[in-house]
């Protein structure tokens, strides 16, 4: 993912689990029916449901409009991952 320069602000907007607004958005990484990835000024954003559909995208503005049966928003935190005990141990 490319880091933009200028922070845009990042909201979610979901109206009646049926319509997203997302702006803040980079990039889009991919999408189908049921699944889509997009690249956020807060990460990645996977959003999954059935019959989506991207109605409005603008890059430029980092706007993101969705429609269409949302059941899932998940955030993947691609920051550095803390190390557990057995990462420690086992150098």
């Amino acid at each position: 993912m490319e880091e933009n320069k200028i922070k845009m602000p990042h909201n979610l907007v979901l109206e009646d689990r049926k319509k997203l607004n997302v702006s803040g958005v980079c990039d889009v990484d991919s999408f189908d029916e049921e699944t889509i990835v997009v690249y956020t000024q807060m990460g990645e954003l996977t959003v999954r449901g059935n019959d989506l559909h991207i109605n409005k995208l603008s890059v430029e503005t980092g706007e993101l409009l969705i429609e269409g049966s949302i059941y899932a928003v998940i955030y993947t935190d691609d920051g550095p991952k803390k190390e557990g005990f057995f990462s420690k141990v086992f150098r």
